[in-house]
């Protein structure tokens, strides 16, 4: 599974909430039910911050005569990951939750295609930015996908268990 976002939708059950709940305006059960939506995701947030920050990247190491030294840039590569990664709660026409990677927080010189191949657990790129000498590093694969699918059982049931809440509160 490549890095892009995790949904959680309660299909047909959640949409059908959602108009009640405009027809019956209760505006202060549809704001309480996002925000518990909201709170089932954030588990699963934390825990791909955890595992991207906790990320072991290794190198092959120089080789002898090879030239090294500190990265040109200040900014570490697993904490801007880590900052990028978001939650949403949408209550329009597909309602539901999403955990994804929010590419504007990350910086222009990290692309989307990074993180897809971290998650398989390599990593290759220009040296120092000299495109025409680049290096391969290697990480534990699936930063991604082991948090989702651990949490992806528990998000479901506890959206399910947030739906019908709802719907015996507004029935």
């Amino acid at each position: 599974m490549a890095v892009s976002s995790v949904q959680i939708l309660g299909t047909g059950q959640l949409l059908t909430l959602q108009r009640k709940l405009r027809a019956a305006g209760h505006e202060n059960i549809r704001s309480s039910m996002q925000r518990r939506i909201r709170r089932a995701a954030e588990p699963l947030r934390d825990d791909l911050q955890s595992s991207i920050r906790g990320l072991s990247i290794r190198s092959a190491g120089r080789g002898s005569g090879k030239r090294g030294g500190r990265s040109p840039t200040t900014r570490p590569l697993r904490a801007s990951i880590a900052q990028a990664i978001r939650i949403s709660v949408r209550t329009g026409s597909t309602p539901g939750a999403r955990v994804w990677v929010d590419k504007g927080l990350l910086p222009r010189d990290i692309p989307m295609g990074v993180l897809n191949r971290l998650n398989e657990g390599r990593l290759r790129h220009p040296v120092y930015g000299n495109r025409r000498r680049w290096a391969q590093q290697t990480a534990t694969p699936s930063w991604w996908d082991g948090p989702v699918r651990k949490h992806t059982p528990r998000m479901q049931s506890e959206v399910a268990r947030v739906v019908d809440d709802v719907r015996r509160r507004i029935e």
